[in-house]
């Protein structure tokens, strides 16, 4: 009897109770977010840590001891419950600079929750009960009296000592890791984030004027030619307009299901166009802006954050300015308002002569964050219609919205009717919006050829970013994603998206070679016959550099990841240990990835992070 009651004792001080309920809550958020988990990794991970700051209330705290632990438990189950969410809308360990996102991620709360499965709330269990015991059970509070005092200082130091040592051995041998899944799941995710915070960020730049193009190309593994480039101002003169769909992925395209076409008008326009279906996103968490961002630019996005947050304020060369040059009026055209994330900054640095955001297209047929597609369309043709009259060639950029995540349109804008095995899904609900999307993208093709634009005019239409995220899908997701390509869906076609390009003198062809948003500026630029002999650039121009292409990616995938013209390449704590994954448009037998590849994608990284931080800022 005295060695059970000593054992229950034992049990109920609070280091030991809240050490067992914090490891608890550990093993969920490593479910949710690592891949085969050993039962014991968490245990030597994890554990250090808690007991590191458990050890600090026992030293200093007393009276208020129990307060310090449920503090601490609250604060550190947040830390395990921002993880978990992060991870599943974004695929990639939250640190504390998402804080700076706070605003951002409030805006598209909903569609952060929508991934959220309710056991995960289970992690705030024991805080309720313990909240609610607190305040109602004598029991609970004798047990506060009982334990207030502090230990004796004999074993608060050891403890200290000993789970410190532990937290840098997680830590220091594993600093190097290129993907930061890895390095999380080697050191812990509260070392990791403890980490994060005390890193120093001493990365040198490049001296500004050895960033040249030639510089680029030799990276890029370019050679230089003496032929006259293909196309070269096939365009010249006519209008441009970009059209940016989102979240739209590549496997929409000439998508059936039992016999039902989901984007007909898009693939029409990719019959009539140069369609570029091995095509590949370059955002990172900025999302829909840094897709305006790199395609306006060509350059690459910040390692951290959006690059509205961190470049915006810059004096960036562009597209808009590059065609206003040429005589050419610029407007950007977004249902939302300007502010969010921080878009106002980001068209001033870019140089378009106006922007049009929810102020102009009001609320009267909301979805989302501001007026649905079909209002989009129908008053950007408008405005179109009239920059069209001034008979000032124009370039338009303009930015769909109706089909962003979570893709729960109201039932007024279903434009079809999906088998009774898509009710419910994600996956369903993600290509219901995004056959509403096609129908209105349809109608203002109609409208700019009723208004004579568009035989005017060069037409670029591509998607954002990946609509589907992986590890936002469940199992009837993962299975019909698996009915629709025919095998598992992965990280490949997550980021694949189409590019559709078409004008007059454009011949209809399916266009093979690997690209990405960073090759949309040359590529248009040689169209419009614009010079970018004093304009450097990061991409190349896809009608006539079609041997190879490097794309290094960040954000949705971990840092070091990289395509070339068969394999996505994902490194692991180096690049020996990294995969890869074949593009959609290969096979396995054809995968391979070079460590010399994987080092010059990090040098083209390092070239435009250092570039676009020496420009000037703007007034």
């Amino acid at each position: 009897m005295l060695s059970t009651s000593r054992f229950r004792l034992t049990m109920t001080k609070p280091f030991i109770f809240f050490s067992v309920i914090m490891l608890l809550k550990s093993y969920l958020a490593w479910m949710v977010i690592f891949d085969d988990v050993m039962p014991w990794k968490p245990l030597i991970t994890e554990i250090p840590f808690i007991w590191l700051v458990f050890s600090l209330i026992e030293w200093f705290a007393s009276k208020r001891k129990l307060a310090a632990y449920m503090s601490v438990n609250l604060l550190l189950t947040a830390i395990f419950f921002a993880a978990i969410m992060y991870y599943k809308y974004y695929g990639v360990i939250v640190t504390y600079h998402a804080l700076e996102q706070v605003n951002q991620v409030t805006a598209v709360s909903n569609s952060v929750f929508s991934l959220m499965d309710p056991y995960y709330l289970l992690i705030f269990t024991d805080i309720i009960v313990m909240f609610v015991l607190l305040w109602r059970s004598d029991r609970v509070k004798k047990w506060k009296i009982r334990h207030a005092k502090k230990e004796k200082r004999k074993f608060v130091p050891i403890v200290f000592v000993f789970s410190l040592m532990l937290c840098l051995f997680q830590i220091m041998p594993n600093r190097a890791s290129m993907n930061e899944i890895v390095k999380a799941q080697e050191m812990g995710i509260l070392n990791y984030e403890a980490y994060t915070i005390f890193q120093q960020e001493n990365t040198e730049l490049a001296d500004a004027k050895t960033i040249t193009q030639d510089k680029i190309n030799e990276l890029k593994g370019l050679g230089a030619s003496d032929q006259e480039a293909l196309l070269s101002g096939v365009a010249q003169g006519k209008n441009l307009i970009i059209i940016q769909m989102e979240s739209y992925q590549q496997f929409l395209m000439n998508l059936k299901i039992d016999g039902k076409e989901i984007t007909p008008h898009m693939n029409k326009l990719a019959r009539e166009s140069l369609y570029f279906p091995n095509f590949f996103q370059n955002v990172g968490q900025g999302n829909t802006s840094d897709a305006e961002f790199v395609v306006n630019t060509s350059f690459y996005i910040p390692p951290r954050g959006a690059a509205t947050q961190h470049y915006a304020d810059r004096v960036l060369p562009s597209l808009p300015k590059l065609l206003q040059a040429e005589g050419y009026d610029t407007a950007t055209f977004h249902t939302n308002v300007v502010e969010f994330w921080n878009r106002g900054e980001l068209y001033k640095a870019l140089g378009f002569n106006r922007y049009y955001d929810k102020a102009f297209f009001g609320e009267d047929d909301k979805l989302f964050f501001g007026a649905s597609d079909d209002a989009l369309y129908s008053k950007t043709a408008a405005e179109l219609k009239k920059m069209h009259d001034t008979g000032k060639p124009f370039y338009a950029q303009v930015i769909s919205m109706s089909a962003h995540h979570p893709y729960t349109i109201p039932e007024e804008k279903y434009r079809m009717t999906l088998p009774e095995r898509y009710d419910g899904t994600f996956v369903g609900d993600y290509i219901r919006s995004q056959n509403y999307a096609d129908d209105a993208l349809g109608k203002f093709i109609e409208q700019l050829k009723k208004d004579g634009i568009w035989d005017n005019s060069m037409v670029v239409v591509y998607g954002d970013h990946l609509g589907l995220p992986i590890y936002s899908l469940d199992n009837k997701d993962k299975e019909l994603m698996r009915e629709i390509y025919g095998r598992d869906y992965n990280s490949g076609d997550m980021i694949n998206i189409p590019l559709i390009i078409h004008g007059e003198g454009l011949q209809p062809e399916v266009k093979e070679q690997v690209g990405g948003q960073i090759d949309l500026l040359p590529t248009v630029s040689n169209l419009l016959g614009v010079s970018l002999d004093q304009q450097l650039h990061f991409g190349q121009d896809l009608l006539n550099n079609t041997d190879n292409n490097l794309l290094p990616e960040r954000y949705y995938l971990p840092s070091g990841t990289f395509i070339n013209n068969t394999t996505l390449y994902i490194p692991g704590i180096g690049f020996e240990d990294g995969t890869k994954h074949p593009l959609p448009s290969s096979d396995e037998k054809s995968t391979q990835a070079s460590q010399e590849e994987f080092e010059r994608a990090l040098q083209l990284l390092h070239l435009s992070d250092s570039y676009v931080r020496q420009l000037p800022l703007h007034k």
